[in-house]
């Protein structure tokens, strides 16, 4: 007998928690009016979820300065490649250093020697450090002037434009020192005495 009374108890705590649910609401047009307004509320957060994906999918059709970016730090890369020296350089220096010493026959004279041997080799790392000077230049120039052409009201990041624009001053010094050196205005081959 205790067991039911246990049960009913239990029954009547279950209704008169559901109760006041539907007494809170009260009859069937303020029932109404809570649905309206979940409604509301659910479709005023589906319309900003819409907003938000929307200007992530315009953000995404949009420039996001990724190549630009890319662009300066290869202008940068390019330019420290010309000032400091490159493998292909070196090699095409060592080339021409061997065909020089092909060339020259052993009656040749001094200054026939070092310029053959030495000289050309001289002016062929030059010409190869003006080209990836010429070319670090030119890739920060595109970079500074890209925004231009790009979308409008989209301002390029203070960052890109530094580094393009160190790019650009590497990229002048070395295609500068490049022409100094194979001009020979610059460690010219010593005389032959």
């Amino acid at each position: 007998m205790e067991t039911k009374t246990d049960e009913t108890a239990a029954e009547d705590t279950r209704t008169e928690e559901a109760a006041p649910q539907e007494t809170a609401v009260g009859d069937g047009t303020a029932r109404d009016a809570v649905t309206e307004d979940a409604s509301g509320a659910d479709a005023g957060a589906a319309a900003d979820a819409d907003a938000t994906t929307g200007a992530g999918a315009a953000d995404a059709a949009g420039p996001s300065g990724v190549g630009q970016g890319a662009g300066a730090v290869v202008s940068v890369a390019l330019g420290i490649v010309s000032l400091t020296g490159s493998w292909t350089g070196t090699v095409a220096a060592a080339r021409e250093t061997l065909a020089g010493q092909l060339r020259t026959s052993s009656t040749a004279s001094v200054s026939q020697q070092i310029k053959e041997v030495y000289g050309d080799a001289w002016h062929t790392t030059a010409l190869w450090a003006g080209l990836f000077a010429l070319v670090a230049l030119v890739t920060g120039a595109v970079v500074l002037v890209r925004p231009a052409f790009g979308a409008p009201g989209r301002p390029q990041a203070p960052w890109i434009k530094s580094v393009a624009w160190a790019g650009v001053a590497l990229g002048v010094i070395g295609l500068l020192l490049a022409v100094l050196k194979y001009s020979d205005a610059l460690l010219g081959l010593p005389p032959a005495s």
